[in-house]
């Protein structure tokens, strides 16, 4: 007859399978989804880079960003059910708790940054 003795995680491992359920629910809670469109999260903030020339949209930190144009160095994006007009460089717009930022247009591609307000 074998011997066995009960084993209890020890503080190390538990800790280890704290921090990995953890990781996992902030990336669920981050979770976004994206048609002509990459997105890059964390918890508070994504950059979502759109395909110009489809209908690109993404669904990030709660939300809805679609690209509706862009023309120039202006964007036009809806966020949130509202749509914002944004240029490079422009101070963050405020919409629906979240600051709203245009990072770059190419002949390729619109990125911009959403990220929620601090306060919000």
């Amino acid at each position: 007859m074998t011997k066995r003795s009960a084993t209890t995680p020890t503080p190390l491992r538990r800790t280890a399978g704290l921090l990995a359920g953890l990781a996992l629910g902030v990336a669920v809670l981050a979770g976004c989804s994206s048609d002509g469109a990459d997105t890059d999260c964390g918890l508070d903030a994504c950059t979502v880079t759109f395909d110009r020339g489809v209908d690109a949209s993404a669904s990030i930190l709660g939300v809805e960003a679609k690209l509706i144009g862009a023309q120039g160095d202006q964007v036009t994006v809806e966020v949130a059910g509202e749509q914002l007009s944004l240029t490079i460089g422009q101070q963050a717009a405020e919409v629906g708790g979240f600051a709203v930022t245009l990072d770059s247009v190419t002949d390729q591609q619109v990125q911009i940054r959403v990220a929620r307000n601090a306060g919000g």
